[in-house]
Parts: structure tokens; sequence; C-alpha cells
């Protein structure tokens, strides 16, 4: 068999099969088997890899939130450094965790809950309801299919599922509560003897020593440091449509979108309702029935007035003083069977019993009114400003985009961008980075694109900072005032002052400390008042927040140690603007629970409950990470 193996390979066949792979290994490169493989992922999680382009998105979306939020002190650069990046990447670790959870756990988000949530979305509602035609125009305009925004949905929608499912679960026992509350509410008697700091007895200061104070500590008189930008300001509500806006375009748009324009049939209605207890059983629903069908009787018999059966019989304490009145009714607004009964109605006519959860029905339609379809000259005006707006978003888009093009090919310079497309470049004043009340430097975004590391020490074109609405600009640097030492003759006065208060703060401090001592050697708080001409201060069940009393000094005893039985502790306790106080703890007493309201203690333990889950939650993860395979590649971020 083997001999016969060797003669196939020896001959003609195995020559041809040779040639061949020659031939294939010539023009794909054998090299391929040797050569290693170029990764492009950032992390891998369990086999699951985490892509470049995921940390791009992930990053960008993190600077876009964090540079929109109200108080932000993070610098446009801040985004490049290694910390914040590893954040970022650790934040998509997790949500990839909680997904192959999610996967070993079979927790699925079903497509009612993904339709429900885009239904919820504002930007897609017209009228406060959703409207398909704004959520593909949306897409469209963000480059997304239905399928593709579905399942970032459904995506979002399973990275909340397990945290919501343990967070909801968590819960602070009512001791916990208990203990947290007499903390909270904890009461403590104590006196003290505010100590104001004494006048400086040497008032003289040379020039010598506002000299030599100037120069240890010239770091605090300095000028700050100052730019100015050179910027693009690009907003939609400025532009211009690119092409004019006739009466066909609008008439084109009115045919497209005429069932925005229609006023839907409203129908004016009375009701009986005769109501139904929650879970009702068979005996209570005939019972209900039976006397919606003596009512209906009544209505229907000649000569009823059905507003008067109303008030009689009505469980509807909303409308039976009105007489079962319900106003104009339109589609939509209210329950499916009252609507279906309702619509099927004729104008005068009295329906039969009809039943929905809360009970039974009779129903008067007492009158009608047609929908109407609103002409084009009654909307010419509100279709010529929609399409305005529409065409201003879509020229800043456009511009934007290209804008954006051209800075990144060239972060030299705004000119050539603003020369190719027709655009203004503007100054700004000098600037410090406390930015100005007013212009450009007012946006905290633009003043800390101004003193970034791109656009200051660079000298690269900043990225576009969106200032919100359709709304942005791009800087350059035009001038830097580094920050240079203010001149000694125009802050000596200053200087004078600050060595007096220097003088006076060590004097307040000497004394303090002489008086404590003395107060722990025996003496008492009334003795060292009348020495210093200060009065004693007492507080009775003082809590945190109590009014009247100097928030750092409550603060502070409230840190100090219980006092031992039939003792005080005592305490030296530094204040604002040089003032001192001593004080005597006498007393602690824990909050008196049966003084806080149940609604409080409520609220209190939900609070509680959602630090406990968000701990656990934490926990979880942290157990994720251990059982998993997670590897990451910092180098590609």
């Amino acid at each position: 068999m083997l001999q016969k193996l060797r003669n196939v390979f020896e001959g003609w066949v195995a020559k041809v099969i040779f040639a061949l792979l020659v031939f294939v290994f010539s023009f794909f490169g054998i090299e391929g088997y040797f050569v290693a493989r170029n990764d492009t992922w950032v992390a891998k999680v369990g086999g699951h890899e985490v892509s470049q382009q995921d940390f791009s998105n992930a990053l960008n979306n993190y600077r876009q939130q964090q540079m929109n939020t109200p108080g932000n002190t993070m610098d446009p650069s801040d985004f490049e450094k290694p910390e914040v990046k590893r954040k970022v990447l650790d934040q998509l670790v997790n949500r990839q965790l909680l997904l192959n959870a999610n996967d070993k756990l079979g927790i699925k988000v079903p497509d009612s809950a993904v339709r429900a949530q885009i239904a919820q979305v504002p930007q897609f509602q017209v009228d406060g309801k959703f409207s398909p035609e704004a959520y593909l125009a949306m897409l469209s305009a963000s480059g997304l299919t239905p399928e593709q925004y579905q399942e970032q949905v459904r995506s979002d929608l399973e990275v909340r599922q397990l945290p919501g499912a343990v967070m909801t679960t968590a819960f602070a026992t009512p001791a916990e509560v208990d203990d947290y509350l007499r903390l909270l509410t904890q009461q403590r008697d104590f006196r003290y003897l505010e100590l104001p700091p004494p006048a400086p007895q040497d008032t003289t200061v040379t020039d010598a020593e506002i000299a030599a104070y100037y120069k240890s500590h010239l770091s605090q008189f300095m000028s700050p440091e100052q730019v100015s930008v050179n910027y693009i300001d690009l907003n939609a509500a400025d532009m211009k449509p690119a092409t004019p806006i006739d009466d066909a375009t609008l008439k084109a748009r009115y045919e497209k979108e005429k069932s925005r324009f229609v006023s839907p049939e409203q129908r004016l209605v009375s009701h009986i309702l005769i109501k139904l207890p929650p879970d009702p059983t068979p005996a209570q629903k005939q019972a209900a029935l039976d006397k919606a069908r003596h009512v209906y009787q009544l209505a229907t018999a000649p000569g009823a007035d059905f507003a008067r059966l109303a008030e009689q019989y009505s469980d509807d304490l909303g409308s039976r003083r009105q007489g079962g009145d319900l106003g104009w009714i339109e589609k939509g607004v209210t329950d499916k069977a009252f609507e279906a009964a309702l619509f099927s109605m004729k104008k005068g006519e009295i329906s039969q019993p009809v039943l929905t959860p809360e009970g039974y029905h009779i129903i008067d339609l007492r009158d009608i009114r047609p929908g109407q379809v609103k002409s084009f000259a009654e909307v010419r005006d509100q279709l010529l400003q929609e399409a305005q707006q529409d065409a201003r978003e879509a020229e800043y888009r456009d511009v934007g985009s290209k804008l954006t093009d051209l800075i990144y090919q060239d972060p030299t310079s705004l000119k050539p961008a603003a020369q190719k497309l027709g655009l203004t470049i503007q100054t700004s004043p000098l600037f410090t980075r406390d930015g100005t009340p007013s212009g450009v430097a007012a946006n905290k975004a633009v003043v800390k694109a101004a003193f970034s590391d791109t656009v200051l020490v660079q000298g690269n074109t900043s990225d576009p900072i969106d200032l919100g609405n359709d709304h942005m600009v791009v800087i350059h640097i035009n001038k830097h005032l580094p920050a240079a030492p203010k001149p000694l003759a125009e802050v000596s006065n200053t200087i004078r002052q600050d060595i007096l208060n220097e003088r006076a703060e060590a004097l307040a401090r000497q004394r303090a400390d002489a008086l404590f001592a003395k107060l722990e050697k025996g003496a008492t708080l009334d003795a060292l008042a009348g020495e210093t001409g200060q009065k004693v201060e007492q507080a009775t069940a003082a809590q945190r927040s109590t009014p009247g009393i100097d928030p750092e000094l409550l603060a502070a005893v409230f840190r100090m140690p219980h006092p031992g039985k039939g003792a005080v502790s005592r305490a030296l306790v530094p204040l604002a603007d040089g003032h001192y106080a001593l004080v005597e703890l006498s007393a602690v007493r824990p909050g008196d629970l049966s003084k806080v309201p149940v609604q409080e203690r409520e609220f209190l333990r939900a609070q509680i409950g959602q630090v406990l889950g968000a701990e656990e939650m934490q926990g979880l993860l942290e157990a994720f990470r251990k059982s998993a395979k997670i590897q990451l590649a910092p180098q590609r971020l």
C-alpha cells in the first residue's frame, strides 16, 4: 500500500499538482502563512472584540456629554489623556460583560420594548405623538437605517436589563435606616467662646518688607495669561437657502405632508358610567350590567333627560355634575372599546352598555364635527417657515461638513477654508481663562479650546466646537500674552495689607493656643470670657444644620469625641477670617426617630437602597471581570 502511494507521488500526477502549487504561491505569496495578522481590536471580552471604531464612537460620545454638562471643568485636550481613554475603555468592557451575561442568562429585549422606547423619543414626535415621517427623516439625516437604529436601541436596553434588575432588588433594612437617621438627626449640647482676631500692635510695614514679600509670593501678583483668537462662526440661523423656495416647492411639500393639516373628526359626547370594582367577580359584573341595562332603558324612553339621569346614576364624579358631559372627543384619546362604539354611532343615538376596564358606559352622541383639511393658502406661511428652516439646516450641515474636512486637511490656518467656502474670519479681543461676559469667549467650551494644547501650544485649528442649536465655531490662535508679574508699585498696597493680615492671623493663633491651654488646665469658659471681653454662647439640642451657628463650628463640633459621663470634650476650632472658638461639648443624644415623618423615612430608605444597589452592581461587574478572559490593547487607543 505504501509503495503504491510512493509510485503515485513520484509520477506525472504529482508533478502536475506540484506545478499548480508553485503557480498559486507565486501569485498569492507563501509569506502570508508566516506573517502575523494585524489586529485592530482594543479589547477582547470573553471572545467578543471591541473595535477601534467602537472605542472612537464611545470617546466622541463621552466628549460631547462632558462638554455639554453644566459646570464641566474638562479641557478638550483632556480627552487625549491616557487615563481618560482608559476610563472609556473600561466602560466598553463593562458593557460587553453585561451583554455576555445576558446571553448566558437568556435575557432578551422584545420588539415591543424597542418600539415603545423609540416612540418616546421627543425628536420623533409631532404634537406629542410618534410620527413615522419625523422618525425616518431624522434617521436619514443621521445616515442610519431603521434596522441599524433599532439594533442600537435594543443593545442599549439590553445593557440596562441586568443592572436594573439588580438595583431594584437592593433595599435598606429598617434598622439601617434607623441607624442613619439617628446619626443624621443627632443632637449635641455645647458651649463656645468665639475669639475674634486681635488688632496688630505693629502696623508699620517697610518698603524692604514689601519687596521681600513680593519676591517670595510672586505667583500671587501675576497678570493672567491672555489670548485672542481668529474664528469662523457658523450658525444655521444666519444662513440663506442655496436655492429660493417657490410656491411649486411648497405645494409639493403640502401634498406630501397633507396629513399634518387635517383636523380630525370630533364627537360631542355625554355618558353614564356604572363602575366596576377592581378584579370584579362574575356576580359583580352581572349586577353592574343589569344596572347599566336598566339605565339604558330609562335613557331611551320617550322624553328621557339624559343629563338628569347622569346626575342620578353615573359613577363618574368628574362628569356627573355636568350631566355626563365629556366634551368634544377625537380618536385616540379614549379606551378602545369606548372609541369603537362611539365612532360607529350616528348623531342622536344612545349606545347599549359598553364594557371597558372602568365599567359599563351608556354613551350619548350629541353632535358630530367632521374632520377638515386646511387649504394650501391657510398653511403656506407655516410651510415656508419650515422649508426655510430645513434649507438652512441642510446648508449648515453641508457647509459644516466641508469646513470640518478642510480644517482637518490644513489645521495651520483658517484662511484656506474661509476662502474656499466664502466664510468670514472674525477676531476676538484678548481674554483670560475666565472668558468674557459676552462674545465668542463667553462660551466655556471656546475658552477651553483656546487654552488647549492643540490650539495654544501646537498652533493648530480647533475641532469644531458645538454651541448648540446648529451653531458651531472653529478657532485658531491670533495672539498670546503669557502671564507676567505685575509691577511692584501696582501691588504694593495689597502687599502691605497682606503682611498686616498675616501678623493678625499669627497673633490670633498664638492667643487662641494660649487660651486653649488654660482651658485644658482647668480654667472655665466663663473665666476666659471675662479675660477676653467676649460672651460664652450656649447651644442646646443643636443639629448638623442648626441655623444661627457658624456651619464650620457645627461641623467641627459633630466631629468631636463623645464626652465621658459627667465630663466634657474640649476643642480649639479655627474659623474663617482669623477667628477661633473654644468649645466644650457636654452631651450627645441620638435623634428622635418618632419625629421623622413616614414619607421622609421611605424616601431615605429608597435613596439608601439605590446606593446599595449601585454597590451590588459594581460588585457583580467585578465578579464578571474575574471570571471572564479580558485582553486589553491600550496601545491602539
